[in-house]
């Protein structure tokens, strides 16, 4: 991936997922169920030659950030957004407090 790649995250509803794209080749996806209130952000894959370049974190950036524009709370099932909310403690707030212990957050 060269430095002037583009690279795009999408919320892609009508597969339940957050997409991010390098130069419109699908490089990655974030996985999620919605109900009333809540995100529940289930499993994180980027393809493999896409990989150690933070397009996983953006994935997860994005969805958190989607999270808070929209005024819902997020459940990190997904082992890697997890990890990642415990790097940023910015977004552990997106977390209600009755599950951080769930979540080791």
């Amino acid at each position: 991936m060269t430095e002037d790649a583009r690279i795009v995250v999408a919320d892609a509803p009508e597969r339940e997922r957050f997409e991010v794209t390098v130069d419109g080749e699908l490089a990655g996806f974030l996985v999620y169920h919605t109900r009333k209130g809540l995100l529940a952000l289930v499993h994180t894959e980027v393809e493999d030659r896409f990989e150690g370049r933070g397009l996983g974190g953006r994935l997860a950036r994005f969805a958190l950030d989607q999270a808070r524009t929209d005024g819902v709370a997020v459940l990190p099932f997904c082992p890697f957004v997890n990890a990642w909310i415990k790097r940023h403690p910015e977004y552990v707030d997106l977390v209600p407090a009755s599950y951080r212990a769930n979540f080791d957050l």
